[in-house]
């Protein structure tokens, strides 16, 4: 049966909304479920509170992640008083944890349709289910499989696209919860990645993000990752991305390619999470301090300008005030162009969650200031090297912070804000920066 067909006769010309929480696979599975609604028939909107079908596409990674989509399922109950026919649903990593489930089931009843992060192409199915026999219908049973690669796929940015490479994880870092709700590492048809990006290119996307929850281990790791990246290469695409990357598993190989193809960017997102071994080996991070350092030496050997970015936890449990010297240290030696940095978060099921603190909720939130006083030094002086310098810049749209400006990005990922007119988005041009802040650099166009 052609479930978007079925659907379509229900449903045509109704609304729906999707809010998507959390990473870009996150990100591209939404624009996946997007697509699936569009061609079931539905008109997308903006505004939860007019939409026929509402749906959540949930990220676990922390609590407060967990918290603000529980607060808006709360929201769409009241809607649904408001809207008896309207139909609510729930996919993504939330879906994967038991007790999300128990919770959906016994108190919040008013959730009709839940799905996993790795079974989206069940969605139609599954809402033709609930619509002709008006019941509630699970189905969150985890499948190994990789999505299918006909998926179609609502872009969000005409210009720019995540491509998923491979799904899952087997690293079990003691903090996680990916690898229990995306499961284990599977990866893509080669093949079927590059056609996708083929396809991108040829409909004007500038830019590809080659996406995994560890994309080294593309094709189970080796040089495997490092073959793809130059048949991506060789696409002839203008730019490419990729995260993420585990520190134990990116060769030299990787780094090799990057430096030697013009068309894939200088920019390396590279999670380090602590700098004190005994906090790395207490997360099962399976690399030290010594090892991390001497990556980021090879890449910067390799690409003198490159930008690196990473991930940083800020209070694991048992991480004391002194080993929490050692990550400043560690801040101070690479030299981050920006960093994404959180309070330790408990995750349900996770071993971490076991483990005990040491230090207080305020000795956390401290450091955690300590932390951003000096990145925020740090980026600061690497964007005043970016002065009088032209770089290039794919324009995405108007400025967040400044109407009267348009924004973009360098191929090292950092934001650039510049005057201009909508005629630029979706264009690389050349920008000289004539001033630098802490987090963007403000420049004007000079080749369009």
């Amino acid at each position: 049966m052609n479930y978007i067909e079925e659907v379509r006769k229900l449903v045509a010309g109704k609304k729906a909304y999707v809010r998507t929480y959390g990473c870009q696979l996150n990100e591209n599975d939404g624009e996946k479920i997007i697509a699936m609604l569009k061609a079931m028939g539905y008109l997308i909107t903006d505004n939860a509170e007019e939409a026929d079908f509402a749906l959540l596409n949930t990220c676990a990674i922390r609590e407060n992640a967990e918290k603000k989509t529980y607060g808006a399922i709360g929201v769409f109950k009241h809607y649904k008083e408001l809207n008896p026919g309207l139909v609510v649903a729930m996919s993504g990593c939330m879906t994967g944890e038991e007790h999300v489930i128990e919770s959906l089931r016994k108190t919040y009843r008013h959730v009709d349709v839940v799905f996993g992060a790795n079974n989206i192409e069940a969605f139609p199915r599954l809402l033709f289910l609930h619509l002709t026999e008006a019941r509630r219908v699970f189905d969150t049973e985890y499948d190994d499989s990789v999505p299918p690669a006909n998926l179609p796929t609502a872009r969000a940015f005409p210009f720019k696209s995540g491509v998923p490479v491979m799904y899952g994880c087997n690293n079990f870092c003691t903090y996680c919860i990916v690898p229990y709700v995306r499961g284990r590492e599977r990866s893509r048809d080669e093949a079927d990645i590059i056609n996708e990006i083929k396809a991108l290119r040829d409909d004007g996307c500038k830019e590809v993000m080659l996406l995994g929850q560890n994309v080294n281990s593309f094709g189970g790791g080796g040089d495997a990752f490092a073959n793809l990246l130059k048949k991506v290469s060789d696409t002839g695409i203008e730019r490419i991305r990729f995260m993420t990357s585990h520190p134990k598993d990116l060769s030299p190989a990787v780094l090799e390619v990057m430096a030697e193809r013009e068309n894939i960017c200088k920019c390396l997102h590279l999670p380090v999470q602590s700098g004190n071994n005994r906090v790395l080996e207490s997360m099962n991070r399976r690399y030290t301090r010594e090892k991390y350092l001497s990556i980021v030496k090879l890449a910067r050997e390799k690409m003198p300008g490159l930008s690196i970015t990473t991930d940083i936890i800020v209070g694991f449990p048992g991480e004391t005030n002194e080993e929490f010297v050692d990550t400043l240290s560690l801040l101070e030696e690479v030299r981050f162009d920006a960093i994404f940095s959180f309070i330790y978060s408990p995750r349900r099921g996770t071993p971490a969650e076991k483990m005990p603190d040491v230090l207080s909720v305020e000795e956390k939130k401290a450091n955690f200031e300590k932390l951003l006083e000096v990145q925020n030094r740090i980026s600061g002086e690497i964007n005043e090297t970016y002065l009088g310098k032209t770089v290039s810049v794919l324009c995405e749209g108007v400025s967040k912070t400044d109407a009267g400006n348009m924004s973009g990005r360098t191929e090292g990922g950092k934001i650039v804000n510049f005057p201009g007119s909508q005629d630029m988005i979706g264009k690389i041009l050349e920008v000289k920066i004539t001033e630098t802040k802490t987090w963007n650099l403000q420049g004007e166009a000079v080749c369009r």
